[in-house]
């Protein structure tokens, strides 16, 4: 793989761990501002809509840039958010912070995807994402847990200080590591903005909102769960953080290997999977055992979708990939509002800690039947809405992926 890929997977991780770095620490934040859990969760559902405007508003006003030059400028914007984080003096400027640092996110992952995808031969993308997106899943086996553990010593705000550090040595190593330019061909905004058009595109949207809506809809409150629900210590928090860190790990790696070989199958296996996790999870929880075997499956088998989601997505939009790309992601971060949202919403009205994990298995159960009727429709080529020269280019991509 191109060595340009590490600077894409080192920027994942500090975006990763900005994302859910912050879950392990709800309770020393909440109780730091004098919140409420479902209010403290607002960090988590606020950042996630934040990067669904950021992947498409900021997506749709950089794809005519250089695409290295776009990654140098998104990696600024994440360490100014995470600054004003560390600083912030109230829950609202807490919440601002949150917000800066997020609308980079989806925007570095979007273009990430395209560089990194162009970087491949066709049947090597979903790992080429893969790689690029274990940046992500590092930072839920080391850097959320290790961010937990710094935050519960130190105090919430060193955490965020020591993301903002590793925002600098990100920025270096993009200008190391990303070639200047890697678009194999100019698009311009009609050309993306087309994508809308398709129905195989919407299809994708949905698939990738109802995905990590059911993972984020436990996980977001996994900290309560684990502390008022399965006896666990709130210093064991971190340190079982690492399992499902251990999971996505593992679930991305052989995700994106297995979404090379299968894609519609692949999300089919992943979205059954989850739904039957997530429920487990629930009946178990008050079991220490089961609920350690669970945090490892809920990460696997969670971030399993991921790789195969994005591939998806440039899959039916193969000429104007960076839109795609960033709607997907925002799509993944849509779903992440709504898992967060509605279990902050279950929690509010008195169902107890473990009715995150039933939102997780309803969204992942409704996501496989999207993903089974996408999969009867995938027939729909995007080579129907496209230019001869441009659907030859979308065949090769589909034998690639599927």
């Amino acid at each position: 793989m191109p060595i340009g890929l590490i600077a894409l997977a080192l920027g994942g991780f500090g975006i990763g761990l900005t994302e859910f770095g912050i879950v392990g620490l709800l309770p020393e934040v909440a109780d730091d501002f004098d919140v409420s859990e479902s209010v403290a969760g607002y960090l988590v559902s606020g950042y996630a809509l934040s990067v669904a405007i950021g992947a498409l508003g900021l997506t749709a006003a950089i794809a005519r840039f250089d695409r290295k030059k776009v990654l140098v400028g998104l990696m600024t914007l994440f360490i100014v958010g995470n600054l004003l984080s560390a600083v912030a003096p109230t829950y609202s400027l807490l919440m601002v912070g949150r917000v800066v640092a997020a609308l980079c996110h989806g925007a570095f992952f979007s273009v990430g995807a395209v560089v990194a995808s162009d970087m491949v031969a066709e049947n090597k993308k979903g790992s080429a994402i893969a790689l690029m997106f274990g940046g992500l899943t590092a930072a839920n086996v080391l850097g959320v847990p290790l961010g937990t553990f710094l935050g519960q010593q130190l105090g919430w705000r060193s955490t965020f200080w020591a993301i903002t550090i590793l925002g600098f040595v990100t920025l270096a190593g993009i200008q190391a590591l990303v070639p200047q330019s890697t678009a194999s061909a100019p698009t311009d905004l009609r050309t993306e903005l087309a994508v809308f058009r398709r129905g195989q595109v919407w299809v994708s949207i949905t698939l990738s909102i109802l995905a990590f809506g059911g993972v984020i809809g436990g996980y977001t409150y996994i900290a309560f769960t684990l502390t008022e629900v399965s006896g666990f210590s709130d210093s064991a928090v971190p340190w079982l953080l690492v399992l499902f860190g251990v999971g996505t790990f593992v679930g991305n790696f052989f995700g994106g290997k297995a979404a090379d070989k299968s894609l519609n199958n692949t999300l089919i296996g992943a979205m059954a999977g989850l739904a039957v996790v997530m429920a487990l999870f629930a009946l178990t929880a008050e079991n220490k055992i089961a609920t350690i075997v669970a945090l490892l499956l809920m990460g696997a088998i969670g971030l399993a979708a991921a790789p195969g989601l994005q591939a998806r997505a440039m899959k039916y939009a193969s000429d104007a990939p960076t839109m795609a790309s960033g709607a997907n992601i925002a799509a993944f971060n849509v779903g992440n509002a709504l898992g967060a949202w509605i279990g902050g919403l279950t929690l509010a009205a008195g169902y107890g800690f473990v009715s995150p994990l039933w939102v997780g298995a309803a969204l992942a159960l409704a996501g496989l039947g999207v993903a089974v009727a996408g999969s009867l429709g995938g027939g729909t080529s995007v080579a129907r809405a496209a230019s001869p020269g441009v659907a030859r280019r979308a065949e090769n991509v589909e034998a690639g992926v599927q």
